[in-house]
């Protein structure tokens, strides 16, 4: 069976051929990929806002590995981090499940990373950060700068800068530390992204701040949480007494990173993958959701007109914008 299928306002560079949503259709279909004004179903995201002029026949997938919730008066469907029920309309999936980082010897490395876990690591150097991006909330220089009161923490990224350059292996830089500040750009509930995997990937001890249910996944014994202190002399006298005690530290590294019952990259890709042939097992006229009458056509009429005035910025805008800082 062909799919005819489209990508608007994905980020630049994307890699449509081998993102996760064109391989799991891949394993049931022939996905054709073609203009967007002529696609079953296009897929949407952030970046852009090209999505606004497709005819209303189309069937449109929202996908978002950003701090953004889907808005399901614009979408038939959603792609995204929230932890949410909504019918058939809605499949989680965080971000990193669908980016190229999260290969099997990752995914292997998070797994099984407090197996390994050696006294050897102790010696270890005290705390890596790597941020290139500076756009995002400003609590990730404020950890940076008081947890740096205490020892100096090495930063590899483009942004803060303190080693020289910033480092072309992220994870091989991680693991010369002991511990690694992992913030997000925002806090919100589910919004999980790679950097607490990559951190846990590395071997080293996160120093977390972002999602407030991050231990719904995330061992709570296996991490240090910014969230769960009243302030910063608190955080820092936890992190001094972990640093400071080899056993604690050891025994802290030899907890699992991910709770039972957690799902592995095979399970989100099946998952994805059903959730996907649902909406196109359907006939096509009956896979629209959002409203597309009366009041639906009414929101999205408003929305257009309101991309159109010169004084609202595009997503590109933004985006430009946040580039910029860097």
């Amino acid at each position: 069976m062909e799919v005819r299928i489209a990508f608007v306002d994905f980020w630049p560079g994307c890699d449509q051929q081998n993102h996760i949503i064109t391989k799991a259709l891949k394993q049931k279909y022939e996905v054709k990929f073609v203009h967007p004004q002529e696609a079953d179903y296009v897929f949407f995201s952030v970046f852009g806002d090209e999505h606004w002029s497709l005819p209303d026949e189309t069937v449109k997938i929202f996908y978002t590995g950003e701090n953004l919730c889907p808005d399901f008066n614009i979408c038939d469907y959603a792609i995204g981090f929230e932890w949410m029920d909504f019918g058939d309309r809605y499949y989680r999936l965080p971000n990193y499940y669908a980016t190229e980082f999260f290969l099997p010897k990752v995914e292997q490395m998070l797994q099984k990373h407090h197996l390994s876990a050696d006294k050897d690591y102790v010696g270890r150097k005290f705390c890596s950060f790597v941020v290139s991006n500076p756009a995002g909330s400003p609590i990730r220089r404020e950890a940076f700068e008081r947890i740096s009161t205490y020892k100096k923490v090495d930063s590899g990224g483009r942004w803060l800068n303190n080693i020289g350059g910033p480092v072309e292996d992220k994870l091989a830089f991680d693991s010369e530390h002991k511990f690694s500040i992992v913030c997000e750009n925002s806090s919100h509930r589910g919004y999980t992204t790679e950097k607490i995997v990559e951190a846990f990937a590395a071997q080293t001890i996160p120093i977390y701040w972002g999602d407030p249910e991050v231990t719904r996944v995330y061992n709570p014994k296996a991490f240090i949480n910014i969230q769960e202190y009243a302030n910063w002399d608190d955080l820092i006298a936890e992190v001094k007494k972990i640093d400071e005690n080899k056993d604690l530290y050891i025994r802290m590294l030899k907890e699992p990173a991910i709770k039972d019952g957690s799902f592995t990259y095979q399970e989100q890709f099946d998952g994805m993958a059903a959730f996907l042939a649902h909406i196109i097992e359907q006939p096509h006229s009956e896979a629209y959701r959002y409203n597309r009458e009366f009041w639906g056509k009414r929101y999205v009429e408003r929305e257009r007109a309101l991309m159109q005035r010169s004084e609202r910025k595009t997503w590109k805008d933004y985006l430009k914008a946040s580039l910029k800082r860097i």
